[in-house]
Parts: structure tokens; C-alpha cells; sequence
């Protein structure tokens, strides 16, 4: 199955009816001229953590692409400038790019961090796609026409979160909203939509800056409660292990439900034995997810790059170079603005991240499920794939 080590086997995964479509010869595609794509994403700083997996899933999905005959029979060739997880450095990182030919610009999984990349791009008429960037403003709104998300937008994961919750029966949440960045403050934001609109009760609220390393005040709140939540909702990523930490040295022992943003378990090498512990992913990295295709994403993945992604947000560099292909096919070309069209005109696509929609309004998918995940003992177990079945109107 695995002739080339930096190859899936897209038609063993996807079927050779599902790529068929969009590819031609591969001799053919060899002796064209390539189609660049390129990645303005973080090969250093603190946001590696979260660009470096989604990057490997677009180097595994170019391989596949290539390997079945490229795109409109050229093949494709990534290049990667490093935004040094700085706004400025995300312009600049895409600059590179587009001066190098890219038709399609990859940005960084972060709203804050990818729309400079992605405003360069818009200002070329270039698209340009985030990962794994879940504020919903990652798009028109925010950004310009030619900017989409392959991410399950914030109104989507804190109604997945709300609704399985209420489903388990939890009756009262504790929100704490971690600042750092327009993600953390969107998923809470929106969360306390749906929960109230669920009839779910709050036991009360708090805020903190993740990178702050400390939260003696925020955690006495917690601890002084008089009525103990059902569960606290955090909303943080990678840094927020700390109050995690903290939380469960203060002997605060209610069950805790995050988000994608704390997928994986590098961050828990300092919360040993971790309980408790819920979120939402893309899919389990652990070889327990019950989608065999992602399942046989992840094995590759570790056998190519010698070791599980960080998260399963992988995933979703693989789909932004399966949507481009999609796309391109349909278009007949790779100019922008036909390739934009032909993104609006998306409706459930079957890509590996899950069923894929973007409209004329909106460049991010809204009611994509996940797949929830539980921490027991400091070890992973998948739980169900859950999908909302009503999501707040976007905060833009």
C-alpha cells in the first residue's frame, strides 16, 4: 500500500472513483510546469506547535495529488516561508510566496496569526487558506473574498461542546475565557449562546491571560464556589496547561471540556494522570478513531514523519490541498477568482476533515461535527463523532 513513504495512497483511502476527477496522468503531470503553493506559516516560535502538523498534512496530500497525475495535469510544489509566530512576519511570509509564483497561499491555524498572509494574498486576488484558523471572521468578513478557512468555525465547536454536554446531562458551567487570542475569546463567546439557549445554567465566569503562567486568583474564585459546576469550559490552547495544572493541584476535581485548541498530549506531560478532561477533535491520533481513513491518515503519518502529529488538526492541511484540487477541476484553471467561484459552490464535500461547505457569505464551516475525546488517567479514548444540531449566528 505504501510504495513511497511520503505517500497515502489517496485512491486506497478516498477510492479511485473520489480522485479520479480531478487528476490525469502522472508521466504527464511530471513533464509540466508545477503549480506552487505556498505555506506563509510558523517553522519557529510558539505557533509551530499548531502549523507544524497541518504543513505535514499538506506535504502528504501533495505527494498523493502528485503521485495520481497533479492538478490539471501539472503537479504541485510547496514552498514554505516561516512567519516566526509574528503578525508582521505572516505579511512578510506571504509576500515571499506570491513573489515566488504561489496560486494558492497556506496561512498559519490561528485568526490572528494567518489573516496578514491571507490580506497579502487577498490584495493579489490570490486565495488563500487557513488550516485550521476557527474564528468565523476568517473569511469575507474579516478578511476579503479570496480568504477561506478548512476549520470548523467557533459558533460550531461551542455548539458541539454545549449540546453533548446537555446530552451527558451537565446542568451548570463554569466558563473561563483565556484572552491570548480572538479564537479562546470567540468559542466562549458563543458557547454561552448556546448553553443558555439549552437551558443550561452558569455557575459563574472568569478570564485570564494564558502566557501569564500564573492563576492563584483565578483558581481561589473556582475553589470558593459554594455550588460546584458540572463542568468548567475552557477555552485555551497549548499555554493554558498551566491552569489546567493548577486547577487540579488546588484539588478542584470537576470534569473540565475544551476544545480542538488542546488536542494531543504534548501539553500534558506537566498534568500527569489527568481525569476528567473532554474536548472536541478532528479525529483521534491516539489509533482509536472509528473513521478508518483517518485511522489510516494518522498510521501514515507516523510512519512518514516518525512520530504522531501534535493534534489531529493535521487533517485539515491535508483537505486545503484536496479542496484546491477539487476546485481547480471544476474551474478548469487556477486563476483566483474562478477558483473562488468554484470554492462557493461547495456543498458537503467528502474530504477527509469531514463534509466541507463554503458559500458566497461564508468561508468557514459552521455545523461540522467532531469527534469527542476523554482523558482518563493521562490516556485518550474516543468517545463519539457528534455533529450540532443548531449553531449560534457567528459574533463577526
Amino acid at each position: 500500500m505504501y510504495r513511497n513513504s511520503m505517500m497515502i495512497g489517496t485512491a486506497a483511502l478516498f477510492g479511485a472513483a473520489m480522485v479520479a476527477p480531478f487528476l490525469s496522468g502522472p508521466a504527464a503531470a511530471q513533464s509540466k510546469k508545477p503549480i506552487i503553493v505556498g505555506a506563509a506559516v510558523a517553522v519557529s516560535g510558539w505557533m509551530k506547535h499548531y502549523d507544524d502538523g497541518p504543513l505535514k498534512g499538506v506535504k502528504l496530500a501533495i505527494a498523493d495529488v502528485n503521485k495520481a497525475g497533479g492538478v490539471l495535469g501539472r503537479p504541485l510544489k510547496l514552498i514554505t516561508a516561516d512567519t516566526k509566530t509574528k503578525p508582521e512576519g505572516s505579511a512578510r511570509a506571504a509576500q515571499e510566496v506570491l513573489e515566488k509564483g504561489a496560486k494558492l497561499v497556506i496561512t498559519s491555524c490561528d485568526f490572528d496569526f494567518g489573516a496578514p498572509a491571507a490580506l497579502a494574498a487577498n490584495a493579489k486576488k490570490i486565495p488563500a487558506f487557513a488550516t485550521c484558523a476557527a474564528d468565523a471572521k476568517f473569511g469575507v468578513q474579516g478578511i476579503g473574498r479570496y480568504a477561506f478557512s478548512m476549520a470548523t468555525a467557533t459558533p460550531g465547536l461551542a455548539a458541539l461542546s454545549a449540546e453533548w454536554a446537555h446530552k451527558r446531562g451537565w446542568k451548570s458551567a463554569y466558563v473561563m475565557t483565556d484572552t491570548i487570542v480572538e479564537y479562546t475569546k470567540s468559542v466562549c463567546a458563543h458557547f454561552k449562546t448556546r448553553w443558555k439557549q439549552l437551558g443550561g445554567k452558569l455557575a459563574g465566569e472568569d478570564r485570564f491571560l494564558g502566557t501569564d503562567g500564573q492563576f492563584p486568583a483565578q483558581v481561589s474564585r473556582l475553589k470558593r464556589l459554594s455550588k460546584k459546576p458540572d463542568f468548567i469550559f475552557l477555552c485555551t490552547g497549548g499555554p493554558g496547561a498551566a491552569i489546567v495544572r493548577q486547577i487540579r493541584a488546588a484539588g478542584v476535581k470537576e470534569r473540565i471540556m475544551a476544545t480542538d485548541s488542546m488536542d494531543g498530549d504534548a501539553w500534558m506531560k506537566s498534568v500527569p494522570n489527568l481525569n476528567a478532561f473532554y474536548f472536541g477533535a478532528y479525529g483521534s491520533i491516539f489509533g482509536d478513531d472509528p473513521n478508518p481513513k483517518a485511522r489510516a491518515f494518522f498510521s501514515t503519518f507516523k510512519k512518514t514523519f516518525g512520530a504522531k502529529p501534535v493534534s489531529s488538526q493535521a487533517i485539515t492541511g491535508y483537505s486545503v490541498i484536496e479542496a484546491f484540487a477539487l476546485a481547480a477541476k471544476r474551474a478548469g484553471t487556477t486563476d483566483g477568482a474562478k477558483l473562488v467561484a468554484a470554492y462557493e459552490k461547495f456543498r458537503n464535500e467528502k474530504l477527509l476533515v469531514g463534509p466541507t461547505t463554503f458559500t458566497k457569505d461564508l468561508h468557514i464551516n459552521l455545523a461540522r461535527g467532531q469527534l469527542i475525546m476523554n482523558v482518563e488517567g493521562g490516556k485518550h479514548r474516543a468517545i463519539e463523532w457528534y455533529t450540532p444540531k443548531q449553531v449560534p449566528k457567528p459574533k463577526l
